[in-house]
Formats: structure tokens, sequence, C-alpha cells
């Protein structure tokens, strides 16, 4: 009859093969959409990161401090702007990266724990006071996106709306900082994801930081107690 274990087996393979390189292709592809949806509609840059896998990151080095959650060394940026054509000629180059954004360009990040910063959003917009984008991280963190400068002038406001001597689980990441992006892979952890997505207002204009900074601290001060 013509039919032998072997053979059955190879199909198998050789089906299972191309269903995953399939797989790759569409995941490959929705990551380039996702990135040309960065760089044209929001006006933020993208940088390839690493990625992690079992404790060990893509970057190679054996004693990464940071894997799955730095810049790729050799991988250059994609700057803001850049059309759905060079993200893919660029993107082609480092297949498999992650997404990473660049802070202290067209936004800083205040970052909380998730449990404060979801009652912090619910909080803000109940108060007429809508954040801009907001992503949560597998690694149990809440990310508010605020305008550049913000991690310059975070000392000078929490003295002045008197949260200087208090002990808050709250940061602000400014230039050099990078975050990975929705929807790609945390430190191996998981994908990162969006509480609140960019629009274009709040991507081209993220709020002042002093506008979200208050009700930010005092959470965080009520979870701390």
């Amino acid at each position: 009859m013509g039919f032998t274990i072997g053979g059955s087996r190879g199909t198998r393979d050789i089906r299972s093969a191309r269903s995953g390189s399939r797989r790759r292709g569409r995941a490959a592809e929705c990551t380039v959409t996702v990135v040309a949806e960065y760089t044209g509609l929001w006006g933020w840059s993208v940088v390839p990161g690493a990625r992690a896998a079992g404790g060990a990151c893509s970057c190679g080095a054996a004693d990464c401090t940071a894997p799955g959650a730095h810049p790729l060394p050799f991988a250059s940026g994609i700057p803001a702007g850049a059309t759905l054509d060079e993200v893919t000629a660029a993107w082609s180059q480092v297949p498999g990266a992650a997404l990473l954004l660049p802070v202290g360009v067209a936004f800083d990040i205040l970052d909380v724990a998730a449990p404060a910063g979801r009652r912090a959003l619910v909080r803000l917009e109940r108060m007429g006071l809508p954040p801009g984008p907001v992503s949560a991280t597998p690694d149990g963190r809440c990310q508010f996106f605020v305008a550049p400068g913000a991690a310059a002038e975070l000392p000078e406001l929490l003295y002045r709306m008197g949260w200087d001597d208090a002990d808050l689980d709250l940061r602000c990441l400014g230039p050099g900082d990078h975050i990975t992006a929705p929807p790609s892979d945390h430190a191996g952890l998981g994908p990162v994801s969006w509480l609140r997505p960019p629009s274009l207002d709040t991507a081209a204009a993220p709020p002042q930081a002093r506008l979200l900074l208050g009700t930010l601290a005092y959470i965080c001060h009520r979870s701390a107690a």
C-alpha cells in the first residue's frame, strides 16, 4: 500500500515545519506592523531589544545584569517617522528582537507598583484627569507616560507637594532609560500590555507629571501604610 511509519512521521514533520514557518512569518509581520505604528502614527522611535529565555539573555553575555530588558548593543534604533518599508528593512536585520522605547525624548515615565498604579488610574479618571498612555509589565509595575523633563523635575515636584520625605515606591525614568513596549516580552516573564493605549493626542502630548504625581504619590503612600 506504500504506507510506512517513517513516511507518516516525515510528512508530519514537514507539515509541522511549514506550519511553524507560517506562524513565525505572521509573528514577524505583526511585529513590523506594531513598530511602524509606533514610529509612523505615534511619533516614537523604537530600539531593538534583547530577549530572555531560561534566565539567559539573547545578548550572549553570561553576566548580563538585565536579561531580556535592554537594547541590543549591535542594533540601530528606528527613528520616529520611519515608514512601513523602512521599518520592514530595518527589522529584517534583527528578527525576533523585542520592542523597546527610548525614554526622555517624546516622554518620561512615572513607574509605580501595579496595585497602586491601577487604583491611581481609576482615581485620576474619576477626578477628570485622564492620563496619557499607561502600560503594565509582567513584573508588577505600571508605567505612566508623562511629558519629557519629569525625571529632572521629580525631586523638586515631590518637595513642593510635601512627599519628598515619604518612602514611596515611585520612580521616574528619563534620558538614557528604555522600557519594553507592548506586546513584547519583558525579561522572559511575559508580555507588556496597555492599560490605556496611546492616542493621537496623548502620544504627541502626554500630560505633565505634576498633574498625576500628587495622586500617584498619595496612593503609593497609602499602599505602603
